[in-house]
């Protein structure tokens, strides 16, 4: 049966979402210690690393010392390289809702979507955004206002790190490119180990996630480089064969 487009049961949907938004009292907790956080890293330099196979052939004993952002699933590399991102992101339901225990129990400060609070039982390391869906593009310079997800949580890392005051932002292990391959934001379901990331066990069988929408990436790197451009600032990309094609290439080990 077709579904009616019912306008002010719509209306009532948004405005339910706004006013937990306000009133929440976690999400006013995480307003508060997410304005603590702007321009607490004014003028320097942290890296985001995507979840890419290259980041298995990445010397990433380098970053120990520096800022770092890890995304999603990162943490099932902390035990390999000796040390935990200083900065955690996750936004999509999917892994929230498939990685629950994992993410409840990183002791960084991690950055998760509005949309997952009633998966995660609260901690005090958690700050909650309230992200935008793929139709409404823009670059958040104050993520208390809200993000836009951009297709990619490499973009909302980005929008996190502009609004901490890094003024050099390095992108590692985001390839940019996918083995499996299919119509944008399909949900698959894994059949066996991963091909796309840095573990076979990241997406492993029966893992359910979206394929990637490359397109709507791009849109959103565009845009970020945009933004940090005009405010004297850059994203450079030190990914090892990455394809993506937006930024400034730059060799990693001349980095440090």
């Amino acid at each position: 049966m077709r579904r009616v487009y019912n306008k002010t049961r719509y209306l009532e949907r948004v405005s339910h979402s706004e006013m937990q938004w306000r009133f929440h009292p976690i999400a006013v907790r995480s307003r508060r210690k997410l304005h603590s956080y702007r321009d607490k890293h004014r003028g320097e330099r942290c890296f985001i690393l995507g979840n890419g196979p290259s980041l298995k052939v990445t010397d990433l004993s380098l970053l120990k010392d520096e800022v770092t952002f890890g995304l999603n699933r990162i943490y099932l590399l902390f035990d390999e390289i000796g040390y935990a991102t200083t900065y955690h992101v996750v936004v999509n339901n999917l892994v929230v809702e498939q990685s629950i225990n994992e993410i409840s129990n990183l002791s960084i400060p991690s950055f998760v979507s509005w949309n997952s609070h009633e998966m995660l039982e609260y901690q005090p390391n958690m700050m909650f955004l309230r992200t935008l869906g793929r139709d409404q593009p823009r670059f958040f310079t104050d993520i208390t206002k809200g993000i836009w997800e951009g297709a990619t949580v490499t973009y909302v890392a980005m929008q996190i790190a502009y609004f901490l005051g890094f003024e050099e932002v390095v992108l590692v292990g985001v390839d940019h490119n996918f083995v499996t391959k299919g119509e944008p934001h399909t949900l698959v379901t894994s059949p066996g180990d991963d091909p796309n990331h840095f573990s076979p066990h990241y997406f492993g069988k029966g893992v359910r996630w979206n394929l990637p929408d490359l397109q709507t990436s791009e849109l959103a790197y565009r845009i970020a480089d945009y933004q940090f451009t005009v405010s004297g600032r850059k994203i450079v990309d030190a990914t090892i064969g990455g394809k993506l094609e937006i930024f400034p290439k730059v060799d990693y080990k001349t980095l440090f």
